[in-house]
């Protein structure tokens, strides 16, 4: 008895060894933002720390060129290796004309033939033209999005419904904490957590537009009229298929202070696994935040460089929201 049990505890390690010595490829993409109000020079280390800290993945940081003029298109030298890796993480808002005909079909070919993409809060308000992106993001807002980019989707008594009114896609209030629900918890990324629970100050997107298709709504958030918010039940967590390939989309994470949220990092490092390979070997940690109470980690709030003066005091009730 004792011989099997250290063999089943050799195998053991010896599958936990060759998933450590061969790390899961993952591309943090970042460059750009809409405004300065995101600020994806300092949210991307935050990101890839916490990848790295899980010892499932080897990430590159790419960042895209930006060019002198606002609508010009992206160097021709800007020529991303999307095949070596298995999963993209976009932290990365641009408009239509970045990018050109070849690097989106590039783009497309990875993701429909089985590559992973995890598209990070502002991610959702890229490309407002571009079919397939918003094909792959289901949802997304601002940058001119109307009724022609699809219906406001959100969940009602329990199903996702459309809305096909006209109107302008993209909005949230100031920065509080807010409840986010769980709708499908036996999907990969959700099992395990909690129904329920509270996720730190950070930006509640609503009236996202989009197609919607094969697009299965994790969890949501109900966006409270009082805090200039639709009076729905809006989809926070996403999963998403396009061709053979699988995307996790968070509307979380608008600053390093939602990054540092312990329900951010959790899903987060969970979505990217289940996009690279269709299944989540991470245990939920003890600090995962409750129904009643927000949990977040000091160590990556510090990474702010605001930290030394105190948390993030969130946004001003007087203050224009940024996106």
């Amino acid at each position: 008895m004792r011989r099997a049990c250290l063999t089943i505890a050799s195998l053991g390690l010896m599958f936990a060894f060759a998933r450590a010595a061969v790390p899961i490829r993952v591309m943090l993409l970042d460059g750009e933002s809409a405004g300065s109000y995101h600020k994806w020079r300092a949210t991307t280390p935050v990101l890839k720390k916490e990848l790295d800290e899980t010892g499932l993945f080897a990430v590159d940081v790419v960042t895209a060129p930006v060019p002198a003029g606002a609508g010009d298109v992206v160097s021709s030298g800007f020529v991303p290796a999307f095949g070596r890796y298995q999963v993209i993480v976009l932290n990365y808002d641009a408009p239509d004309e970045r990018w050109p005909a070849s690097l989106r079909s590039s783009f497309e070919d990875f993701v429909k033939s089985g590559g992973g993409l995890v598209v990070v809060h502002a991610a959702d308000n890229a490309f407002p033209g571009w079919p397939a992106y918003n094909e792959m993001i289901g949802v997304g807002g601002w940058r001119s999005r109307s009724e022609s980019a699809g219906p406001f989707w959100y969940m009602k008594d329990g199903r996702l419904a459309p809305d096909n009114t006209p109107g302008a896609a993209g909005s949230h209030g100031i920065r509080v904490p807010f409840a986010v629900n769980v709708r499908e918890p036996q999907h990969p990324i959700m099992k395990g957590l909690p129904p329920v629970w509270m996720h730190q100050g950070d930006e509640l997107y609503a009236r996202l537009r989009g197609p919607g298709q094969h697009m299965t709504v994790l969890a949501t958030a109900y966006s409270d009229p009082a805090n200039r918010g639709s009076g729905r039940d809006e989809p926070q967590l996403m999963a998403l298929s396009f061709g053979r390939g699988r995307i996790f989309h968070t509307t979380l994470g608008h600053d390093v202070n939602a990054l540092s949220s312990v329900d951010f990092v959790v899903t987060f490092q969970r979505g990217t696994e289940w996009a690279a390979t269709g299944a989540v070997t991470q245990k939920v940690p003890a600090s995962f935040p409750t129904a009643n109470a927000v949990s977040y980690r000091a160590d990556l709030a510090a990474m702010d460089p605001g930290f030394k003066n105190g948390l993030d005091p969130l946004d001003k009730a007087d203050r224009a929201p940024a996106r």
